[in-house]
């Protein structure tokens, strides 16, 4: 049985990489495997700190070029995709890291173009962004695809899914299941970087396509993840059919 977590940057490099959650997820996934031989997990990774803090000094440095404060010479543009870029290559190093403390469960090279991997050697398959356009939530459909999972963790640092943004609305209030036409209502159908969604729009409309199910929880709780895994009773919210 194959399982697919998109483990969100904010959990593994908030600011920047943190080691000892690092650490603890790894033995987490070592105790779930050794349980059942015919598990595998497929771990695709994000940005977090690291990608917010290179797009930001890439903004800056545009800024702060020679001459950008002459009005007959003003500062460039950020180009978006140049800035996809740069957080893309934040996730790779997330995921390069992940990959390394799982050692021999994770054989393969990370995959960075979900469109094209084939095989799953091992025991554990380690994912990044793809390309501008694209988030690691849509990679993780991807990979659920190609390799038969029929569920998706998505683990942020948000415990479930609210009715609003709980930041700005107080009347939010959060969400134990939901379908996905409901859950699109919520999100739109446009994918824009950054966006403060719990799963972007554009891979919620390919999981509804396919029937997936899709669990929203807290990364960082890994007794509530241990739970999800097992089978067992968990805090999050789920996003399937109807």
């Amino acid at each position: 049985m194959t399982t697919v977590l998109s483990l969100g940057g904010s959990i593994v490099a908030p600011e920047g990489p943190d080691a000892a959650f690092v650490a603890s997820f790894a033995a987490l996934a070592r105790e779930h495997l050794a349980a059942d031989a015919e598990r595998r997990l497929i771990l695709v990774v994000g940005g977090g700190g690291p990608a917010r803090a290179w797009q930001k000094a890439y903004r800056e440095a545009l800024a702060a070029a020679p001459g950008s404060e002459s009005p007959n010479s003003p500062a460039e543009a950020p180009d978006a995709d140049a800035q996809d870029w740069v957080g893309i290559m934040a996730t790779r190093l997330n995921a390069q890291l992940v990959k390394a403390v799982l050692g021999g469960l994770c054989p393969m090279e990370v995959v960075t173009d979900p469109s094209a991997v084939t095989v799953f050697r091992g025991r554990v398959l380690v994912a990044a962004g793809w390309k501008p356009g694209f988030s690691t939530d849509f990679d993780a459909v991807l990979l659920a695809e190609r390799f038969g999972a029929g569920r998706v963790l998505n683990l942020s640092n948000v415990a479930k899914v609210y009715t609003a943004d709980p930041r700005v609305d107080p009347k939010a209030t959060p969400i134990d299941s939901i379908s996905w036409e409901q859950f699109r209502l919520l999100v739109g159908d446009e994918w824009v970087p950054g966006k403060n969604v719990p799963f972007d729009p554009v891979a919620s409309r390919r999981a509804a396509e396919l029937g997936l199910e899709v669990v929203c929880a807290a990364g960082r709780d890994l007794p509530n993840l241990r739970a999800i895994l097992g089978g067992g009773s968990f805090v999050g919210t789920v996003i399937g059919p109807k």
